[in-house]
């Protein structure tokens, strides 16, 4: 601060008393005053750079940081997938191979690890090969040159070697991998272990076994049950044809001794006469007349008693039969004569049949089908007091052969109607059947290629329908 009466000039540098005036001279340009003012101005541009590079530093700065922060979340986020995606691999139960395009072996996932009993490291940049049995390393190589061709190779069955030394067997699927200009890259390879399924499969193998022996041993018993029932009616089919041949034979041994006696005189040298009485006497114009009918006679006798046997060995053999061209009218009326003449009250039984229909077959299954209708209509009918009446009629459509069996009977109610070809099912008393002749009936004619249906009979009653192929189709599982 001046002090107080003085006046301070800047140019001067001194002190002046108050009250003299002093006016400097005009200004005269001086080199050194225009330096300094040169420099001041250079000062301040240079002051604006440093401040316009600071500004610019702090910019580089600040946008590295962000470059780093960015960075730095991108790294967490690749991390974050990394470890993504080892748990999902680490969770899959499959086994996972990636190798390049010469088979090397360029990640695995633990199951491969776990399974192969190798270290991750120790696998990663070995060939592919070396990882399977020797059989299936040249469809592995094989399988590379398809995938190079653009095609995809599914449902190969490789076995790797498992750490235990045992070939483990793999469902393989084999994908292409591309480079990013398109390139074939090498192959993804995706395993599912199929021992423990090809185990299942041999475990289901055996049930399914043992469910057919326990099927055929059902069958069986069936057979043998209605065989039982039938024996009666059986016997008396046997029994006609066998009193007719005994008859007839009994009658050929008279008709033997009278030939025998006759030719003796013959050969005796007796005179015409007696051999004339003889003959009268012996009848042997009436015994050649004979002959003839009864050896006839007893060759249709004996060709029933056959033909009986033969239909009883089809009704209860257990080996497979051959499919042979039938009259389903025969097997309808042998069938029927078997129940009915078993039976102590037989109900009357009507017939609506052609003559004749043949048709390709099994024999013995479908007597079995026929029996088991045709006795369980008469079983229906037991608790009918009068009337009782069965009516059995086929006929032909098209490719397929129907036949009907249906009774008068009380029918099967709505709430059984839906269980009756299941095994064990029964309406019956206990002890008054097995349960299974429907479900064996119904089992049976889909192996023949055809059907049994249930309707309540016209009028009442129950109706079992059959239906079979006329040209007789292979065997179909039901």
């Amino acid at each position: 601060m001046a002090p107080t009466g003085s006046g301070f000039d800047p140019l001067a540098g001194a002190f002046m008393p108050a009250g003299l005036d002093f006016t400097p001279p005009p200004m005269i340009s001086d080199p050194l005053v225009e330096s300094a003012a040169l420099l001041g101005e250079m000062g301040a541009v240079g002051e604006e750079m440093w401040i316009d590079v600071i500004r610019k530093m702090d910019n580089v700065y600040a946008d590295l940081i962000a470059s780093q922060v960015a960075l730095e979340e991108r790294n967490a986020a690749l991390e974050q997938a990394r470890t993504f995606l080892g748990s999902v691999l680490g969770a899959i139960s499959d086994v996972l191979i990636v190798c390049d395009a010469q088979g090397t072996v360029e990640q695995v996932n633990p199951a491969l690890v776990g399974l192969v009993g190798q270290d991750e490291k120790a696998i990663v940049g070995t060939a592919i090969l070396s990882l399977f049995a020797e059989p299936h390393r040249a469809d592995i190589l094989e399988t590379l040159g398809v995938l190079r061709r653009g095609e995809t190779v599914v449902g190969r069955e490789w076995a790797a070697l498992a750490a235990d030394g045992s070939d483990a067997a793999l469902s393989v699927h084999c994908s292409a991998r591309h480079d990013a200009g398109g390139r074939f890259a090498g192959m993804v390879l995706v395993g599912r272990p199929i021992g423990e399924l090809q185990r299942a499969y041999r475990e289901l193998d055996a049930a399914h076994q043992r469910l057919r022996q326990t099927q055929q041993q059902l069958l069986t018993t069936e057979k043998m049950a209605a065989l039982g029932r039938l024996v009666a009616g059986v016997a008396h089919e046997l029994n006609n044809p066998i009193s007719f041949v005994f008859g007839n034979m009994y009658a050929l041994k008279r008709y033997g001794a009278a030939i025998t006696e006759y030719l003796s005189a013959i050969d005796a040298g007796r005179s015409p006469a007696e051999i004339a009485a003889l003959r009268d006497r012996l009848k042997i114009d009436r015994v050649l007349a004979d002959i003839g009918p009864l050896v006839d006679g007893t060759l249709e006798g004996a060709e029933r008693v056959r033909d009986i046997v033969q239909d009883l060995r089809r009704f209860s053999a257990n080996q497979r039969e051959p499919l042979e061209s039938c009259n389903l009218v025969r097997l309808v009326h042998t069938a029927a004569d078997w129940v009915v003449k078993a039976l102590r009250e037989a109900p009357e039984v009507r017939f609506d049949l052609p003559e004749r229909m043949e048709i390709v077959s099994r024999k013995g299954q479908l007597h079995q089908i026929l029996v088991n209708l045709v006795q369980n209509a008469a079983d229906a009918l037991k608790t009918r007091e009068e009337g009782a009446r069965i009516t059995i009629t086929a006929r032909q459509e098209g490719d397929w052969a129907i036949l009907s069996v249906a009774d008068n009977g009380p029918g099967v109610s709505r709430g059984h109607q839906d269980k009756i070809f299941e095994p064990f099912f029964t309406t019956k008393p206990i002890g008054a059947g097995t349960g299974l002749g429907l479900y064996v009936s119904y089992t049976m004619a889909a192996k023949l290629g055809g059907s049994l249906d249930y309707a309540d009979a016209p009028g009442g009653g129950a109706m079992f329908t059959l239906r079979l192929p006329v040209a007789g189709e292979e065997e179909v599982q039901p």
